[in-house]
């Protein structure tokens, strides 16, 4: 059954799967313009989202051939998953941030091997075991593509502070990185129709959600030098976000929502607390991958499938660049793999 939510003044979003998913769905945004509909993301490569994008489309009186362009939040598969069959059936431009256009042209032009043998020696180097390690070296040696490899190449930038390129509409970009390097949340800066008090709505991708906090974790490749601080991207990101005062939010997952400000202040205080625990954790030292066996997590380590471990530890790195930049902790000198302490 397709889910197709009016928000007023020419915004609609659409309930499209993931597959396999606990989010459950994508909420492709759907924003009326003078020159056609534009989709802000447009969920996971899979016939049955595709199969709900086109029906959601007819439910509002339009079909992807009509869609004139789509604005990606970020570069992950279920945002960005279907933008590539949406040009192919449309001819719509692809509108993205450049660090998460270079995510994806990392990704369409890494070798599978190459990635999975650098993805080995990095987790080697923070302490995963063994038995963790053996499948992706085996992988390796495999010239099999990675799961979501080629995903499109966007053909516009997304400048942040500007509006974007819409007829008839008022959509600003405001860059907020932190779950991704190049995500961006979109304002539109027209009066809501509802006349709810504030600035406006927010089109907020998986950077400020109502009832869950987005993954920050870690994009390096092989070829990069510089050290980033994600999570201290993405709490001031919030805070930002926070300021600007929109009228309502709508976001990529669960549900419409007001009191931004709010919501920001929630998530701010659940990362301190985190940080706070962590530090408690290393009173003793610890390599990430044993810090992130001892986080808590939607459920038991020892129920956390292999490649979600990944994300995990990457996490659990995030959070240790934040604490080792704000002189909270430090890497333990000719520890081998590293290991961090509390200072």
């Amino acid at each position: 059954m397709t889910q197709v939510t009016d928000h007023g003044g020419g915004v609609h979003s659409i309930k499209v799967p993931i597959p396999d998913n606990p989010l459950g769905h994508t909420l492709v945004h759907v924003l009326d313009t003078d020159r056609g509909p534009v989709l802000i993301d447009t969920g996971w490569d899979d016939p049955e989202a595709w199969d709900t994008l086109e029906a959601g489309l007819a439910a509002v009186g339009t079909e992807v051939a009509d869609v004139h362009g789509v604005v990606i939040t970020h570069h992950h598969p279920d945002h960005h998953g279907l933008s590539g069959q949406v040009r192919e059936a449309s001819g719509a431009w692809i509108a993205m941030h450049p660090a998460d256009t270079a995510i994806v042209r990392r990704t369409r032009e890494s070798r599978p091997g190459t990635w999975l043998t650098y993805l080995a020696a990095k987790l080697s180097a923070v302490g995963a075991p063994e038995e963790h390690l053996a499948p992706l070296r085996a992988g390796g040696g495999r010239a099999r593509a990675l799961p979501g490899s080629r995903p499109a190449l966007p053909d516009r930038e997304i400048v942040p502070g500007e509006l974007l390129a819409l007829a008839g509409r008022r959509l600003r970009a405001i860059w907020t990185p932190g779950h991704t390097p190049g995500h961006v949340c979109l304002h539109l800066e027209e009066e809501h129709p509802g006349n709810l008090p504030g600035r406006g709505r927010l089109f907020s991708g998986d950077h400020l959600l109502p009832g869950i906090s987005p993954h920050i974790g870690l994009y390096e490749g092989p070829d990069d030098a510089a050290v980033g601080d994600p999570l201290g991207d993405y709490l001031d990101s919030l805070e930002r976000i926070g300021r600007l005062g929109a009228a309502e939010v709508l976001p990529a997952h669960q549900y419409a929502f007001t009191d931004a400000a709010g919501r920001v202040r929630e998530l701010l205080g659940h990362h301190e607390e985190r940080l706070t625990g962590l530090l408690g954790l290393l009173a003793q030292p610890l390599t990430p991958w044993e810090l992130a066996e001892r986080m808590e997590w939607n459920r038991p380590w020892e129920q956390i499938p292999h490649g979600s471990r990944n994300i995990a530890v990457s996490e659990a790195e995030a959070h240790l660049r934040r604490l080792v930049k704000l002189g909270r902790a430090e890497a333990v000198p000719g520890s081998e793999p590293v290991t961090y302490i509390a200072v």
